[in-house]
């Protein structure tokens, strides 16, 4: 029987690409400062890849310049985001369900806090944790483990939802944790994950099953 659900944020609840430029915005101007160190197609691939990936892996994959990184870290800490934002409709589907759930998301507190209360799915989670590589060395894995032992969950009694095979997917994996592969852009395929879904309307069948 399964008695939780551990949802991603980003590309799982909603899409990130509804506000990515508006959150991103000044990063894109700071990178414009550094042109003699990236091309205009690295610029679109850095774009393209910061509504999937922590902005500090980017930095190193791309060898941001020391200077670079440290200022991109410091706008995005003081980022937030206050318009509403729209979940993504077959969310409304798993929301409605009654079996507890928690959200782990990985990212800056401040923006990940303000994308939750735009979101206004706050109620919907025992438990928001912002998994803040600026202020803590613990991964989503170690989170994963310390709720199951916090509330004396069974690996078999969990299911972790989330849009990235090598994040949170990966990781639950590791634990024996069931994963739910939301991906409803077909971006993936499917290798080593218990469901891959394009819509939640699978999840929620499965909870009353």
């Amino acid at each position: 029987m399964i008695k939780a659900l551990i949802f991603d944020l980003d590309n799982t609840i909603f899409a990130t690409t509804t506000i990515s430029d508006e959150i991103f915005g000044p990063i894109y101007e700071l990178m414009e400062q550094y042109r003699i160190n990236l091309s205009d197609e690295i610029i679109e691939s850095i774009k393209s890849e910061l509504v999937r990936m922590p902005f500090q892996k980017i930095a190193d994959k791309y060898h941001f310049p020391a200077q670079l990184k440290s200022n991109g870290i410091e706008l995005l800490k003081q980022t937030v985001y206050n318009k509403p934002v729209k979940p993504y409709k077959d969310y409304e589907l798993a929301r409605s369900t009654s079996v507890t759930k928690f959200l782990v998301t990985a990212g800056f507190t401040k923006l990940q806090q303000s994308k939750v209360d735009a979101l206004g799915v706050r109620s919907d989670f025992k438990e928001v944790i912002v998994v803040d590589q600026e202020v803590t060395d613990e991964t989503k894995r170690d989170v994963f483990a310390r709720l199951m032992q916090k509330y004396g969950y069974e690996k078999d009694e969990l299911i972790a939802v989330g849009d990235d095979p090598e994040s949170e997917i990966g990781m639950a994996r590791d634990l024996g944790i069931k994963t739910y592969l939301y991906d409803p852009e077909s971006r993936f395929k499917s290798e080593g994950v218990t469901w891959h879904e394009q819509h939640y309307d699978k999840l929620v069948a499965l909870l009353r099953s």
